[in-house]
This record gives C-alpha cells, structure tokens and sequence, in this order.
C-alpha cells in the first residue's frame, strides 16, 4: 500500500461518514464518544480494568441513531474510544490531565486511574496528530459544504450519560449561545411529545464542539444528551463492562427516536420563514 493509500485507510478507519439518502436535510449529526477502539499501543498503557469497562462511552449510540442517515440526515461518528483522545475537549494545555477539561485524560471522571503507564508527551502529540485533528477537519469539511449547500446547517451533538443529573433529556447550547431558540424548542417539543422528561442547560450546556462550531456563521449548534436507563437496561449499567444493547428499552427507544428525528427533519429542512 503506497503512502497516499495508506493515509486514506486510516481516515477511513478514524470514522464512520454516513452520507444522508432521500431528501437531505440540513443537519449535521456528529457522534464524538460512541466509538470503543482502543489501538494496541494505547490499550497496552491503560490498566486491565479501564480497557474492559471504558467508562462515559456514549454506549451504542451508533445504532440508536442508526436510521438517521435514511432520513436525510449526515451523520459523521468517531470509531477510537474518547480515551484515545476526547475530541469533545479543546487542545490547549494540559492536553493530558483532567476528565472535563483535558483532550487525553489522566484519570476518569469518578477519579479512577486510566494508565499502568503514563503516555510520553511524543505520545500525547501523536494522537492529537493522528485522531484528533482529521477528525475535526471531516467535521469541518462537512459542516461547510451544508452551507454551501443550503446557506445553514443544525449541528446536532449526540451524546449520553449517567450521574450528575437524573433527567432523561438534557438540551445544551451554552445558555442560548450556539443555537437560535427556534431550534431548541422545537427540539424540546419533539422530545415531550414522546413523553420524555427534558431539561435545557443544566449541567450539561454543550462542550467544545457545540461551542466551537456554534460561533460560526449560518452554523446553530445543539449538545443533546440522553440518560443511560432511557434505551439501555439498567441492571446493566453497574457492571464493569459495557452493556448489551439488545434489550427492551433499545427497541422502544429506537422506535421513539426515530419519529423524533423525522420530525425534526421535516421542519428543519422547511422551517418557517421568520425562523430563518
């Protein structure tokens, strides 16, 4: 395999790029923590409980969301484990430190060690190199070919949780920041109709990439969080491994949320004049 080719496999692997059928819409769903790939390198400087039970993974997310692209919806999801590199953090000093502010995490965010072996700070440059920024330039390629496209784009950021809140719902766009109020409200009812308990900016106001892309020109950006027990099984989620996403809640979940997205296509992709 010649260099070029070599480069292009390996953007490949960094991330899943679902191209919208149908109609396309507007929007740009981005799934930054989903991914569970830990390369071999990495997984040899993590503890043995780390690699098996990845905490924070935004679990199965990926296929919760996995009906958007036949809604017209682009979807861009990252493959590597948030704890290769969080590409939910900005790069700035320390990159390697802590859960909530640094792109490598020392630690996780209940404190628990994540390395045997620290990564050397040629490490800590590598993954910034070779994940963190193609990922953000794929990002930012598609985002600007929307507006190309359609003189606008909604970034939906989709993630999950548990602790810090026990709301099912959790709506970010840094306190009005990053996205018009026509867009978390209609968000906000999309979800209440479905008969989910939501909430705005609480805790939970939109990280880097809502605050990032959301200061840019025609882009609206929006963090969209979800409660584990709301598609997962609870009795699952105490374990130290990740959990089965083949269960009732999934179904149901998926079956809700697939209305909930087509229905936000719909009126995204067609909103009213006074809204634009």
């Amino acid at each position: 395999m010649d260099s070029r080719a070599a480069i292009a496999q390996h953007l490949m692997d960094l991330f899943n790029f679902h191209e919208p059928q149908g109609t396309e819409a507007p929007i740009v769903a981005n799934l930054p923590h989903s991914g569970m790939f830990v390369p071999g390198a990495i997984a040899a400087q993590f503890t043995p409980d780390h690699l098996r039970s990845l905490p924070n993974t935004d679990w199965h997310l990926d296929r919760l969301y996995a009906s958007l692209p036949k809604l017209g919806i682009t979807v861009l999801q990252a493959t590597h484990s948030r704890y290769v590199v969080d590409l939910n953090r900005q790069v700035k000093d320390p990159i390697f430190g802590d859960f909530w502010t640094a792109a490598i995490p020392e630690k996780t965010a209940f404190g628990q060690p994540i390395y045997q072996s620290i990564p050397s700070q040629s490490d800590i440059e590598g993954r910034v190199r070779d994940f963190y920024l193609p990922y953000h330039d794929r990002l930012a390629a598609i985002l600007q070919e929307k507006l190309d496209r359609f003189g606008r784009v909604y970034l939906l950021d989709l993630h999950s949780f548990m602790g810090l809140i026990t709301d099912q719902i959790c709506l970010g766009n840094r306190n009005g920041e990053t996205s018009s109020e026509f867009l978390i409200s209609i968000v906000e009812k999309s979800f209440l109709e479905a008969d989910y308990q939501v909430v705005r900016n609480k805790v939970f106001t939109g990280g880097y990439i809502t605050r990032h892309y959301g200061q840019l020109p025609g882009v609206e950006a929006l963090q969209i969080e979800v409660r584990y027990p709301v598609y997962l099984d609870n009795a699952q989620l105490e374990k130290s491994q990740p959990p089965d996403w083949r269960v009732p809640e999934f179904d149901a979940a998926k079956k809700k949320f697939d209305a909930i997205f087509g229905s936000l296509k719909t009126i995204l992709t067609n909103p009213p004049p006074t809204c634009l």
